[in-house]
């Protein structure tokens, strides 16, 4: 194969091949105990993360003052950052259908937003980094998704700056369907719980699957159908 002609498939890894959602659960349930809350503090966690988009630094600043919590915004930041590479979990058939990519002679990455501490954590914590060839993290490339540029470094640090055949899979319709359209890949969403977004009308993915396991089936699928 020719330097750099490698085929290429990308994943976003919150949502998409850890569970981020069931971690952040826990932790907010761990949080209330530790900070002797109540059960209305626990939704009001829950309700603000849902709705929090962006660097979490925000999201501290809005609990610490409507919980009257006293520890500094930094600090439960960096607890946050520390407790929830130990909670999440990757699927063992997500896992296993990244090694069947690679098996198959893709380039497999991972571009995420996030901090870099806490995202390298939930690679290093699952085995990610084992079965992958490379990664970005918004924090340490200075990059965010949807910017392309956060896509063809990905690219780049997996091998594969001109790809024959490029994919990103991802649950956030915005930063990883319009931010792969934008670098010239083809873009897979992960459906969040299953429910479709009304974003969908007017961002349309080229596949929508339920598993980072299927998207590699439409990647694999799709690849064999490509012309030479």
């Amino acid at each position: 194969m020719v330097p750099g002609m490698a085929k290429l498939a990308l994943f976003d890894l919150d949502d998409t091949l850890v569970d981020r959602t069931a971690a952040f659960h826990i932790w907010a349930q761990e949080f209330v105990v530790d900070h002797s809350l109540d059960e209305g503090s626990l939704s009001f966690l829950l309700n603000s993360g849902e709705r929090h988009s962006g660097p979490m630094g925000g999201f501290f600043e809005t609990i610490r003052r409507a919980l009257g919590l006293t520890d500094p915004v930094e600090r439960l930041w960096a607890q946050y950052r520390r407790r929830m590479p130990e909670l999440v979990s990757c699927r063992p058939r997500d896992m296993a259908a990244l090694a069947q990519l690679r098996e198959a002679g893709w380039r497999v990455g991972i571009v995420t937003n996030g901090m870099t501490d806490s995202q390298l954590g939930k690679l290093r914590q699952t085995g990610l980094d084992e079965l992958v060839d490379g990664w970005c993290i918004s924090e340490e490339a200075g990059l965010r998704k949807p910017d392309p540029a956060i896509f063809q470094l990905a690219a780049a640090r997996c091998a594969a700056e001109r790809p024959s055949i490029g994919w990103m899979v991802g649950d956030n319709l915005q930063h990883d369907v319009v931010g792969a359209r934008a670098a010239g890949l083809g873009a897979i969403w992960i459906r969040p719980n299953g429910i479709l977004a009304p974003e969908v009308v007017s961002i349309t993915p080229d596949h929508i699957v339920g598993t980072v396991a299927e998207a590699a089936t439409v990647i694999l699928t799709a690849s064999q159908t490509e012309p030479q």
